[in-house]
Parts: C-alpha cells; structure tokens; sequence
C-alpha cells in the first residue's frame, strides 16, 4: 500500500494526463507497492474532485474485466468498477473529437437503466431483473490515461475503469429477452470488427450488475433508480479513428452508433 499523500500525487496525475491528453507511465512504475485498494481510493479522490463543485454528477457505474479471459490477462480473480458521469455522455448525433482521448476504443455492452434502487448485500440476478426498467444497446468509449495501455489491474482501476464515456439507445424490457444470448456485432463503415454474446459477461450481464452492487455496498454507495450500469462488454475492444462511424448492433435491442472526427 502506499500513503494518502501518494495517493492525492497519483490521482493528480491521472487528472493532468486526462486534460492535457498527455498520457502517464504505469502507476505500478511509478508508486511502489501500490494495490487495488490504494487503486479504489485514487479514483475516489478524482470523481470526488468532478462531482465536489457541482460540475458532474454520478449517472450510473461500469462494471471492467467481467470476462475470464481479461481476468487471466490481469492475474485477478473477479471484475472491477468504475463510475459514469453525466459529463461523460455522449449523443447519438453529435460526433465525438478523437483527438479530445488519449487512445480512444469502444465496446459493445448490454446497459442496464434502473427502475427502482437495487438492494447492496446479497442483491441477485433476481433482484436486478425486477429493478431494471430497460435494457439498452450501449457504446463504451474506453480511454487509458496510462501510455500505451500498459495497464494492470491497480492502473485501470484507478484510473475509473478505464472509462471515458458512453452512449446508449432506446432498449425494452428485460424480460422480454433471454439475456444470455444477445448477439453483438461491432461495424464500422459496413466492414464487421469484432463480434460475441452477452454471455461473454459472467455468464450473464445480470451476474455481473448484482456483483456490482454487492462490491460498492461495502463503501457505502448504493445503485440507484435512474442509473446506468454498463456490466462488460460482450466483444473485444475496437480502437477508433477519426473520420469514423462505428455501430453496434444487438439482436433485440437493435443498433447504436458513434462518429469521430
């Protein structure tokens, strides 16, 4: 672990490489002997520096590593988490600047709106089919203020999961799907990219929402009716270039899209 000091100076850092698009070396690197629980507390001080002035607020909470396979990669044996910010929404319509991201990707994720506030301890699949009141085609951007992406675990947690902003369609009722087996498929000018199933997350998206309020309980945070959960993605990760159009298209939940410029 490392000290409260250690920890303002990385979260700092984390800020500056965010607004100057000037991405860091790994904290690992940087700050011996820090851990997840030093990584937690770092994001933390930055989404509190957001939302302290009013300037955002938590809409939601994104659930990062929620396939076996990211897990192996990051030598760790469940998921993490970050928040979304009514700041990191992004329209349908507008097109997004990639030179505004340090290396900018998006995934294809099955998003979850609440219709009621989820229960922390012991909260089940169960419980978060009964509060969701739709189930969304959701974008992910996913931006790494670290150089390279040469992430581990402590680096993308404290650096919020990795998250950069997110858009979502219209959606419907979950119980109208068998969300196990939604099939997604990443385009981009009509040529496919990437491609999986919602069982890529957990098993099943509802697996990894009812983690996620399980796991930010113990600090207290509670997921509320309104928020957006975004549980794992369903495929790869796609980088993204400038002068792009990249959609991702669910079977029942339809398509959403991004432009870059």
């Amino acid at each position: 672990m490392i000290d409260d000091r250690r920890r303002r100076e990385a979260a700092e850092l984390l800020r500056g490489a965010e607004l100057h698009r000037t991405p860091v070396r790994p904290l690992t690197e940087l700050f011996e002997g820090i851990d997840a629980q030093d990584a937690y507390e770092i994001q933390l001080i930055n989404i509190r520096h957001r939302t302290g002035g009013g300037d955002a607020r938590v809409t939601g909470h994104k659930v990062g590593l929620s396939s076996p396979v990211m897990q192996a990669m990051m030598g760790v044996d469940e998921p993490d988490y970050g928040h979304l910010l009514d700041t990191m929404e992004l329209r349908r319509d507008d097109p997004v600047r990639a030179a505004a991201y340090c290396a900018p990707r998006i995934e294809a994720e099955v998003g979850f709106v609440l219709g009621a506030d989820l229960p922390g301890e012991g909260c089940t699949g169960a419980d978060v089919l009964a509060a969701t009141e739709r189930v969304v085609p959701a974008l992910e951007l996913i931006d790494s203020r670290i150089a390279d992406w040469r992430i581990t675990i402590a680096d993308t947690i404290a650096d919020n999961a990795s998250s950069a902003g997110y858009v979502i369609g219209e959606g419907r009722d979950p119980r109208e799907l068998d969300l196990k087996a939604v099939e997604a498929r990443v385009a981009c000018d009509g040529e496919l990219l990437a491609e999986g199933r919602s069982d890529a997350v957990l098993g099943d998206p509802t697996t990894a929402v009812a983690w996620l309020a399980r796991t930010v309980a113990r600090f207290g945070v509670p997921l509320r009716k309104g928020h957006l959960i975004l549980p794992g993605s369903c495929t790869r990760a796609v980088d993204v270039r400038a002068g792009r159009t990249y959609t991702a298209d669910f079977t029942g939940l339809g398509p959403v899209s991004l432009s870059f410029v």
